[in-house]
């Protein structure tokens, strides 16, 4: 059923799952928890799952001011610290997964692996960069859900989408020193036709120091809702196994043995 938790100006509203380690599921933008229908039940067989919702964000009302990621990832830091109590796996989709990299840069203790799914670092890596940002159209896409839960109503819908345009117009803006800075292991993973372009992620892979990639075959950037079970697999299998030693290292080979 879910409840709220006053986070500073926020009424945040989250969900628990499942038992074991804690685990935060944090969605895209513009969406909400549902987003992760499909993929909730396998991870709570493995861990405690908390999937809160942030500022303007299903049912989380919205609050004045703008939507920015260094506010999402305050509002997620202080989730972190009064609900969750103890370091968490992050598990963050597009918006989400930014969000958790600046969690895990500024607040590393808070953070023990990193899920990065469709998530860019930089502006500069958006696939479609002139694609115009209608909020009418993005209303009749996403309105109707967001209206099915919001305390703010379905007409406050367009107003969410316009910060959340305005933030999208300027950010994110990681370079990959900032993301070298991340210090925890960490998964990429990626649609093979997503909206940030595959040399971008790439890009993210190599900045990361602890960095793993998955591409997602035949998929967009819904792929948790297109392939779930094949993005369920990977998540999993890198949440509840260790690295294993690979026969020819190349990126992970010692220092003069064939590394950097």
């Amino acid at each position: 059923m879910g409840t709220y938790v006053q986070l500073g100006a926020v009424k945040t509203w989250y969900d628990e799952h499942g038992t074991g380690e804690p685990l935060v599921l944090m969605h895209g933008g513009l969406v909400d928890a549902r987003f992760f229908a499909p993929n909730i039940d396998p991870l709570a067989e493995r861990f405690h799952v908390f999937t809160p919702e942030r500022r303007g964000h299903g049912h989380t009302p919205d609050v004045e001011g703008p939507i920015t990621y260094q506010l999402m990832a305050d509002d997620t830091i202080a989730f972190l610290e009064t609900v969750v109590g103890e370091p968490a796996d992050l598990v963050g989709h597009s918006d989400g997964g930014v969000v958790a990299m600046l969690v895990a840069i500024q607040r590393p203790e808070l953070v023990k692996r990193l899920v990065l799914i469709s998530s860019g670092f930089n502006k500069r890596g958006e696939a479609a960069p002139d694609v115009e940002w209608n909020v009418d159209l993005i209303f009749e896409f996403l309105g109707p859900s967001y209206g099915e839960v919001s305390p703010d109503g379905i007409d406050h819908f367009k107003v969410v989408a316009t910060k959340v345009g305005e933030m999208a117009a300027k950010e994110p803006t990681l370079e990959t020193s900032d993301v070298a800075r991340v210090p925890h292991r960490t998964l990429v993973v990626a649609a093979d036709d997503d909206i940030m372009t595959m040399s971008h992620l790439v890009e993210l892979y190599h900045a990361l120091p602890n960095g793993e990639f998955a591409v997602v075959p035949g998929t967009s950037h819904f792929l948790t809702q297109e392939k779930p079970a094949l993005v369920n697999t990977i998540v999993l299998d890198f949440l509840t196994n260790d690295p294993v030693p690979t026969v020819a290292p190349i990126r992970r080979a010692p220092k003069g043995q064939g590394g950097d």
